[in-house]
């Protein structure tokens, strides 16, 4: 489990420095989602946000000039499928009222266990979440696989993450919702990997969460990755990516050049962002304001 983020840490990375956003935010916000052609910036609530209610999290998201929201299982802000229609209602209008797209919610559903009951759990599990994303307004449902099994060929657990992909897709579609498997976990997060269990689903609403793994960078089985490039990894996922994590944007992650690839390549779709250690509410306007600068620096030209 990660330790929390310092005052030392903060101070650090410049983020209890910064002002926070006022009203000028809130009209940079504005002004970006009327702009057509462009990366869209949300917080993705693992981790950073997991100890934040839903009204704080709503409120310092928006105030930051962010535009979206995952929302992941078993944080403090409590969106998770055993809530009330009304509770439901609930969270619908305050993420309307914020302003805020509910991009997806992070379920932790996946599919690789040898066990077949093991997988059809997780299977209901999903259309848990499903239902509870169409109630309240969430495009995508984010599920994952978390490596491979010892023991069983890849070939087969790769084809089953596929086929349960699929299923749940099936249902998805039915209610006006996708499911985004997250380019996640030993193995199976190699971008060669990644495909081959998306050529096995072959379901037209399920897609993928790219993640921003090392591996993005490296060189892969059937993949020769320029050094400290990402462009044949991002070429062999991109039709199948609808959401995209970033995390630290001051590491060695290759974010300039990935952010100009997506929108070359025509994406406009949400870039999350997923940061390892919780951050306290009250630093949490300064950290998502130094975040969002940073992600504004890292834009083709400077700009979003």
């Amino acid at each position: 489990m990660p330790g929390r983020v310092t005052r030392r840490d903060l101070l650090r990375m410049g983020f209890v420095s910064a002002a926070a956003a006022t009203g000028a935010s809130r009209l940079r916000a504005d002004a970006r989602a009327a702009a057509p052609g462009r990366l869209h910036l949300g917080l993705v609530t693992y981790n950073v946000a997991k100890d934040w209610d839903l009204d704080t999290l709503l409120r310092l998201v928006r105030v930051a000039g962010f535009e979206g929201v995952e929302l992941r299982t078993t944080h403090a802000h409590g969106v998770e499928p055993n809530l009330t229609p009304a509770q439901r209602t609930t969270v619908r209008s305050k993420c309307a009222d914020a302003g805020l797209t509910q991009v997806s919610l992070g379920s932790v559903c996946e599919f690789q266990s040898p066990d077949a009951a093991v997988v059809r759990r997780n299977v209901e599990e999903c259309r848990q979440w499903v239902l509870l994303a169409k109630d309240i307004g969430a495009k995508g449902v984010k599920v994952r696989p978390n490596g491979l099994p010892k023991d069983v060929p890849e070939e087969k657990t790769l084809a089953q993450i596929g086929g349960a992909l699929a299923e749940c897709g099936a249902f998805a579609r039915e209610h006006g919702v996708e499911i985004w498997m997250e380019v996640h976990g030993e193995g199976t997060k190699l971008p060669v990997n990644s495909r081959r269990i998306m050529d096995a689903c072959a379901h037209p609403s399920v897609g993928l969460t790219w993640n921003s793994n090392d591996t993005d960078v490296s060189t892969l089985p059937g993949v020769v990755a320029e050094r400290g490039s990402v462009r044949e990894a991002l070429e062999l996922l991109r039709p199948f990516v609808r959401c995209c994590h970033i995390t630290d944007l001051w590491g060695g992650y290759p974010y300039a050049e990935l952010f100009a690839l997506l929108r070359e390549t025509g994406y406009q779709g949400f870039t999350l962002a997923e940061y390892a250690q919780p951050v306290p509410a009250v630093a949490g306007a300064a950290w998502l304001e130094r975040y969002r600068q940073r992600w504004e620096e890292l834009q083709p030209g400077g700009k979003p």
